[in-house]
């Protein structure tokens, strides 16, 4: 059997303090000057049970000698992948019907390592993940103006950011980068 993450329950009107548990696991991401540190919740929007939660570079990424460039967003796939013995494309078969993602920053749209984007695996998923709740939107730094938005937009992905931690939030995701 799998482990299994305890986790709050928090109200599930309670944006915020979704978006402060998500930013928790931020905080756990190895600084780096070439990543942000990202964290991540998927949620029940019924019960604002927290499914799983992932921060940049948490897991080992997909493909063989891949040291784990993986993302917050797919971190919170591959737990719920591991924890049904499914694929990762078949997490939307497995995920409550009202499943929403916080994630401290906008799903990236391009990847630098040649990795899926997490707008490609949000999508991929099929309708599984009706709304994104996100902290800020992505800094020029790697990509410049990231659309992931406008993508998830277009796929019938509500996008919805979470106002008040921007500061906070933005001070995590540059740990290691210079000041």
């Amino acid at each position: 059997m799998a482990h299994m993450e305890t986790h709050p329950i928090i109200a599930f009107y309670n944006h915020k303090a979704f978006m402060e548990y998500a930013l928790e696991a931020a905080r756990q991401s190895p600084p780096q000057a070439d990543k942000f540190c990202v964290g991540a919740s998927l949620v029940d929007a019924e019960t604002g049970q927290i499914l799983s939660t992932g921060y940049s570079l948490e897991l080992p990424g997909d493909r063989p000698g891949d040291p784990g460039r993986t993302h917050a967003e797919h971190c919170c796939f591959i737990k719920i992948a591991n924890q049904y013995g499914v694929a990762e494309e078949q997490i939307g078969d497995v995920l409550p019907p009202n499943t929403v993602l916080y994630t401290t920053m906008e799903p990236c749209n391009s990847r630098l390592s040649g990795n899926r984007s997490c707008v490609d695996r949000i999508i991929g998923l099929n309708g599984a993940i009706k709304t994104v709740y996100v902290g800020i939107q992505e800094p020029d730094t790697f990509i410049v103006a990231n659309s992931g938005r406008n993508r998830l937009e277009k796929a019938g992905i509500q996008v919805v950011f979470v106002e008040g931690l921007q500061d906070r939030i933005l001070e995590v995701a540059m740990a290691g980068h210079e000041k």
